[in-house]
């Protein structure tokens, strides 16, 4: 068994900058698994289906490789990436997730213009009408030819309203300004720079011409408008003095704040029509239950499955307040709501930390009081996302053709798909020569088989 000590320099060759260490010593990882002499927790339940990567921003700088890695040495049962604006990770995590044999999925986040809310905040808060939204169980990172134009406008959106940020905060933090592509690019792997990369190199670019501690702080008590005591603590912790500049210059009130409008962000039904196009699921992303566009859940559900979603994504931390008994049992009470709904509907729920600031949970505690009551939901979410996965290399994922026909109820396919990603890990997937036509016959095999965990 290799020590822990071996094992670092492994670990941060993870997380290097350069694709080609990261992929050595993956490959030298896997092989110590297939040894077994890589310390892991035995397999288990807990998993995370919604961690961000480098590639957008990841609060920890983990790459998919160091993510599916984690999954792997923590006995996650699946995990899951997810980036905003692009699936420039796919490729790198399911490569790693398959020599790790891991099961997986691969998935995208945006904002989109809900119309049919438009007058009410849903869960961008203060922004009516304006909605993040996912598209989970992507299996590849190579675009069909229908879907490319989408892909890029959303990426060009994303680099141009980044853009238009750095023009307005850079006048408000003069003469710390930032330059797109000397400053901000090299912060992510393949240059989809979000608010958080932002606050990075301004915080980077303060302290490098304020040379001086004293100096340092007077120009952030002047610039975000707080007390020099303040100041000083902050330009101590990096986290929080990221935080504050975000909140006074890129949030609502803040000079770098762009109010969106219908023509921000691309309609609802276009986004899922990419995500379909792409072999993937719809999914609706919670927020907390409190919004206008939340609180009726009932039509919120019907109206996004009318429209083709077939899942949805709760970040379950977010309702968990340890100082604030009182809003926490609010927040969980919206959560036991909007779970329940699902499962009147049939429509499977997955969690996740985000991993998208410093300091979130790498892994949700679905054994912990909140959660215990719809551990067995949770789970049946991530195994059938990860089914999906495993059998969208067939064309035959949760919302494929073969699987309208084959599987017309939805509670039997979350049952098929559940039980794919219960019994199956990608190289007991690669080891079936030849899957039946029939999705009955699927189910004769796969009920022959042990499950993973």
């Amino acid at each position: 068994m290799i020590s822990k000590e071996e094992l670092r320099p492994l670990e941060l060759e993870l997380n290097s900058p350069d694709r080609a260490i990261r992929k050595n010593a993956l490959a030298e990882i896997a092989e110590l698994c297939r040894n077994r002499q890589l310390p892991s927790e035995p397999a288990g339940t807990l998993h995370n289906m919604h961690c961000h990567t480098c590639y957008s921003y990841n609060g920890y700088n983990y790459t998919p490789a160091y993510i599916a890695y984690l999954a792997k040495k923590s006995g996650w049962l699946a995990a899951g990436i997810i980036d905003f604006d692009v699936l420039d990770a796919v490729e790198e995590f399911r490569e790693s997730a398959e020599e790790l044999d891991i099961n997986y999925s691969c998935g995208i986040e945006t904002r989109v213009f809900f119309k049919e809310l438009a007058d009410v905040s849903i869960n961008s808060p203060g922004e009516p009408g304006i909605a993040y939204h996912l598209g989970l169980g992507f299996d590849t990172g190579e675009i069909p030819p229908c879907a490319r134009e989408f892909a890029h406008t959303m990426r060009a959106q994303a680099v141009a309203r980044i853009k238009k940020i750095i023009g307005l905060v850079n006048d408000k933090l003069d003469p710390v300004r930032l330059d797109f592509e000397k400053d901000v690019t090299a912060l992510t792997p393949a240059g989809n720079a979000t608010e958080r990369h932002l606050c990075q190199a301004y915080r980077e670019k303060a302290e490098a011409l304020f040379t001086r501690r004293e100096a340092l702080a007077e120009f952030w008590s002047a610039k975000l408008g707080i007390p020099a005591a303040e100041a000083v603590k902050l330009i101590d912790n990096p986290v929080k003095l990221e935080a504050k500049i975000r909140s006074a210059t890129m949030k609502k009130g803040g000079v770098g704040y762009i109010a969106p409008t219908p023509q921000s962000f691309p309609p609802l039904e276009a986004f899922n029509s990419f995500i379909l196009e792409c072999g993937a699921i719809p999914t609706i992303a919670w927020l907390n239950g409190l919004s206008g566009g939340e609180a009726d859940v009932d039509r919120l559900l019907d109206l996004h499955i009318g429209k083709g979603a077939a899942m949805l994504n709760i970040i379950p931390d977010r309702n968990c307040y340890p100082d604030n008994p009182a809003r926490t049992a609010r927040h969980l009470a919206e959560l036991d709501r909007v779970v329940a709904a699902c499962v009147e509907r049939d429509l499977p729920v997955v969690i996740g930390t985000e991993m998208n600031a410093p300091g979130l949970k790498l892994v949700d505690d679905i054994n912990c009081e909140g959660l215990r009551k719809h551990a067995e939901t949770f789970i049946a979410g991530a195994r059938i996302l990860a089914g999906h996965t495993l059998f969208s290399k067939l064309s035959r994922g949760y919302l494929s053709d073969w699987a309208k026909r084959e599987l017309p109820g939805r509670r039997e396919r979350n049952a098929f798909y559940a039980r794919l990603g219960e019994c199956l890990t990608p190289s007991r997937f690669e080891t079936v020569r030849e899957w039946p036509e029939s999705a009955e016959k699927v189910k004769s095999m796969i009920d022959s088989i042990e499950p993973t965990a």
